[in-house]
């Protein structure tokens, strides 16, 4: 499976960051960020294949904060094939994987943390909600998710990412959860949480 992506070389110490965009997003978005989280890390960042009014995404809602759920079962095993075969290409194997993903991202990533487990295990999520609603029972020991989200966010609701944060114990994945009062957006303190749970 290959997906339009960047690839950069990294220090082979560091872990490969897999960089997931937001609604009209491209690959490049979230490099910065990924320096902040963890300079020198690789990166790895395809695009999302779907387009809504013209937008990138990474799989279809038929509204609002209302997701294709069939879509995004598709979606995120077509991600995870990507993953698959880009550490074969890139010779990953032996380094650790990352995904970092903002709103639309971020709910993607989560969503290929739960279903394909061979694929990703470590997911850094920004304003995420829960992408799938029963996902398959999973023993997920070993998977690491730290999700952060904002209390007055209207696009990604906290009782949806609570939803998230419950099936993801459920299956076992050590969940690190990060409040802030804000909405939809990515804050300095996020970051800063965020790079001291990828160094952990």
């Amino acid at each position: 499976m290959s997906l339009e992506h960047l690839y950069e070389q990294g220090d082979s110490d560091k872990p490969v960051l897999l960089l997931l965009h937001g609604t009209g997003g491209t690959p490049s978005d979230l490099i910065g960020l990924a320096r902040e989280l963890s300079p020198g890390s690789a990166i790895l960042a395809p695009a999302g294949q779907v387009r809504e009014n013209g937008m990138p995404r990474w799989f279809r809602r038929l509204r609002e904060g209302v997701f294709d759920h069939e879509d995004v079962v598709y979606r995120s095993n077509e991600l995870a094939d990507f993953v698959v075969s880009a550490v074969k290409q890139y010779d990953l194997a032996d380094r650790r994987l990352v995904g970092v993903g903002f709103s639309n991202g971020a709910n993607i990533g989560v969503a290929t943390v739960l279903l394909r487990p061979d694929a990703l295990t470590e997911m850094v999520a920004f304003a995420s909600m829960l992408p799938v609603p029963s996902p398959p029972a999973l023993d997920l020991t070993g998977s690491r998710v730290f999700l952060s989200n904002g209390t007055r966010d209207p696009m990604a609701p906290l009782e949806s990412n609570e939803d998230l944060v419950a099936r993801l114990r459920e299956r076992s994945v050590d969940v690190t959860v990060h409040r802030h009062p804000g909405g939809h957006q990515i804050t300095l303190e996020a970051v800063e949480k965020a790079r001291r749970w990828l160094s952990a």
